[in-house]
C-alpha cells in the first residue's frame, strides 16, 4: 500500500470502531471558513496547525470553524448576507429558515477570528458598541461582521455513530475581505500554532480530513472556472447505509 492509502484505511478502520461503540447523536450546525488568495497563479488557502497536545487531529492542518453559538443570529452586522447565499443556505430538506442562514454565516466569520485573528468586517458606527465577548475584538477595532462577501462551497454531515456530529457548511471568501487582523493569536500554546497559505494541491493539503478534501477539490474546481459564483451548484455530502452520498442541494 501507498501511505496515503494506508492512512485512509486506519482512518476508515478508526471511524468503524468509533460507530461500534456510540449511540446516535443528533448532528449540530457548524461553519467552517475557507479564505482564499488569488493574487497569484494559483490559489492558496490559508489553514492552521494544531497544537501537538490537542485531542482532537493533534499536529494536524485545519480550517477554522465551529458550532454556531444559540446568539450568532443577534449580532448586528455591517451588511446582510446576499439574497443568493440566504437561498442556498436554505436549500435541503429541512428549509433553513433565514435567521439560522445569518447564523451559520456569523458563525463562520467568528471562528475564523477566534481562532486565526483575522476578521472579516466594515467599519460602522453605532451598533459596534453592543459587540462583547468573542466579538470585542471587531468592537475594538469599530468594526462589525461583515458576511456580504461569503460563497457556500459545499454542506457536509458527520456519519452516525460518532461522538461529535456536525451539520457542516462550508464558506469561502477571498483574502481581501479580511479587514482587521488581532494580533497574539497564534502562538506555541494556542489551539493553533502556525498559519499558512499553501497552495491548492500542495503536501499540507494531503493530509487533511477526507472530507474537507472534497470540498477543497469542490473549491478548485469552481476556482478554475472563474470567478466565484453563488448559482454554481452546492454538494451535499452524507452518508447513507454505510457509504458516503453526494447530492447536489436543491
Amino acid at each position: 500500500m501507498t501511505d496515503t492509502v494506508q492512512t485512509t484505511e486506519k482512518a476508515r478502520v478508526h471511524e468503524e470502531k468509533e460507530a461500534d461503540h456510540h449511540p446516535y447523536f443528533r448532528p449540530r450546525d457548524a461553519a467552517t471558513l475557507i479564505l482564499v488568495d488569488r493574487s497569484g497563479t494559483i490559489p492558496k488557502v490559508l489553514v492552521g496547525k494544531r497544537h501537538d497536545k490537542v485531542v482532537f487531529m493533534p499536529g494536524k492542518f485545519v480550517f477554522p470553524g465551529g458550532r454556531v453559538d444559540k446568539d450568532d443570529h443577534r449580532v448586528p452586522v455591517a451588511a446582510p448576507i446576499t439574497s443568493e447565499l440566504e437561498t442556498n443556505l436554505a436549500k435541503g430538506s429541512p428549509k433553513t429558515p433565514a435567521s439560522r442562514a445569518k447564523s451559520l454565516a456569523i458563525a463562520a466569520i467568528r471562528e475564523a477570528c477566534e481562532e486565526t485573528g483575522l476578521c472579516l468586517g466594515r467599519r460602522a458606527e453605532g451598533k459596534v458598541a453592543k459587540l462583547e465577548g468573542a466579538w470585542k475584538p471587531f468592537a475594538d477595532a469599530g468594526l462589525l461582521p461583515d458576511p456580504s462577501s461569503l460563497f457556500l462551497i459545499a454542506r457536509a454531515i458527520t456519519p452516525p455513530g460518532r461522538v461529535k456530529r456536525f451539520d457542516t457548511r462550508f464558506f469561502t471568501a477571498d483574502a481581501s475581505a479580511i479587514t482587521h487582523r488581532v494580533e497574539g493569536v497564534i502562538h506555541a500554546d494556542a489551539e493553533l500554532v502556525e498559519l499558512v497559505w499553501v497552495e491548492l494541491g500542495s503536501k499540507p493539503l494531503a493530509d487533511l480530513h477526507p472530507m474537507t478534501r472534497n470540498v477543497l477539490n469542490e473549491l478548485d474546481t469552481r476556482l478554475a472556472t472563474g470567478p466565484l459564483r453563488h448559482d454554481a451548484p452546492v454538494p451535499f455530502f452524507h452518508f447513507y447505509g454505510g457509504k458516503m452520498q453526494k447530492d447536489i442541494l436543491s
